[in-house]
């Protein structure tokens, strides 16, 4: 029986089994996808441990996706400049990391809602390791302007002159109301990817933006999953903006990294429907 699985600690919230199971019967591979949940001491024996013929690969998440890239043979260049893995294939033995993060937000923002961010100017809330997945995809797409806002505006300067090298148009700003203002009024495009607003987060009732600064003829993107409905979510659909959850992102970074251990199409719609009834919903 082959094996996949994703590391983390802790797991007891991830979903990530559930609709990577139902895809594997759906396409009827014989393989079982588990929860590693590992402490760190333990990464160096478990890497040693799944290296057989019969581990396809893992989702890696918090808090090893940039403690893993110790014990991988390789790891594509996109990977590198992002700083993290969340994907692990093993081809012929070897491990090879990948970042389908910044890809499946991609492919849920084309496919799945339709919006090409080419030419778009974006909004990113965050400057921690997923939106440095995003903003890597993003400027990949061409497009026209990006502004980091983060709290500690040093990091959003780090991660801008991080990817300076891919296009010049970045810009970094507090994440403040009195600096929002002027890029908000002129924007296609915001994600949060932040934890404000997640459930049992540090401001679990709080929206990053003030809800009357929210435009409404800008896609709102809010990559917290849980609530499906974040108080950032909420404030948009009152302004009549366009929403997209958390949820999206989560199944499509899923959908890219199936397809990388099997080589075989992703059941999108099969892993959604899977990822809403882990949830509840």
């Amino acid at each position: 029986m082959k094996r996949l699985g994703i590391i983390g600690h802790p797991l007891s919230h991830s979903i990530s089994p559930e609709f990577h199971q139902a895809a594997l019967d759906h396409h009827e591979i014989k393989a079982d996808f588990y929860r590693w949940e590992i402490k760190e001491d333990e990464l160096s024996s478990f890497f040693k441990t799944i290296q057989d013929a019969n581990f396809l690969g893992a989702s890696v998440t918090i808090p090893y996706k940039e403690k893993c890239l110790d014990f991988l043979g390789k790891v594509t260049d996109s990977a590198k400049l992002i700083g993290a893995v969340n994907c692990i294939v093993n081809e012929n033995n070897q491990l090879i990391g990948y970042n389908t993060d910044g890809s499946g937000f991609i492919r849920a923002l084309k496919t799945k809602h339709g919006f090409n961010p080419q030419s778009k100017k974006v909004l990113l809330i965050g400057a921690g390791g997923a939106a440095k997945a995003i903003a890597y995809s993003l400027l990949k797409e061409n497009i026209d302007q990006l502004t980091i806002a983060n709290r500690t505006v040093a990091r959003g300067d780090k991660l801008a002159e991080t990817l300076k090298s891919i296009a010049p148009k970045i810009n970094s700003i507090k994440l403040e109301r009195e600096s929002l203002i002027e890029p908000l009024s002129d924007v296609d495009l915001i994600v949060n990817t932040t934890s404000i607003g997640m459930k049992n987060g540090p401001a679990p009732e709080h929206s990053p933006i003030p809800e009357d600064l929210i435009p409404r003829n800008a896609m709102i993107n809010d990559i917290v999953y849980n609530p499906i409905e974040t108080p950032l979510i909420k404030a948009a659909k009152i302004k009549k903006a366009p929403t997209i959850g958390g949820l999206d992102m989560l199944v499509y970074q899923g959908v890219e990294a199936f397809e990388l251990w099997t080589n075989k199409h992703a059941p999108e719609t099969i892993m959604y429907d899977a990822a809403q009834k882990a949830l509840g919903l």
